[in-house]
């Protein structure tokens, strides 16, 4: 799969109507991996290739919209200084407009090992809802004034 610089904003994922573009802030990510998921669940991977001024970007042509996704921060796991990059877990686009699916508590959507600092390397993603891309588009074309007075109207 293709995946092109794209561009730093808007944040989140935009329908262009030829393809997706990703884009998510992170200060302290070395890399980040877009994750995309088909109909049955199954992931793919891919690094964004682009970062500027801390937001990590990439096109990707040819996606629609429903295409379900998320990312994975990698970067420096340090707890103590509030730093707690786990690649383990999936994480939803916070610019998303539209989600997928619910959580189901277990250990694996725990960044630590319960009771400790340690990283927990158990994959969330079976176990947490996605991000879905919406479409920005639509046909205005059958729609119709609802024609109320205004008298009638409640603002």
């Amino acid at each position: 799969m293709e995946i092109r610089p794209g561009k730093q904003y808007p944040l989140g994922a935009r329908y262009d109507g030829a393809g997706i573009n990703f884009s998510v802030f992170s200060e302290v990510a070395d890399c980040v991996e877009l994750c995309l998921f088909d109909e049955t669940g199954r992931e793919t991977r891919h690094r964004l290739p682009e970062v500027t001024a801390h937001c990590w970007h990439g096109y990707v042509p040819n996606l629609i919209p429903g295409q379900s996704y998320g990312f994975r921060i990698h970067g420096p796991w340090e707890p103590s200084a509030g730093s707690i990059c786990n690649p383990n877990k999936l994480l939803l686009d916070p610019y998303a407009k539209a989600i997928s699916g619910e959580v189901a508590w277990n250990d694996a959507v725990f960044a630590f090992n319960p009771g400790t600092d340690e990283l927990n390397e158990i994959d969330s993603a079976p176990f947490v809802p996605k991000s879905v891309v919406t479409n920005p588009f639509f046909d205005w074309t059958d729609d119709h004034s609802p024609r109320v007075p205004w008298n009638e109207t409640v603002i």
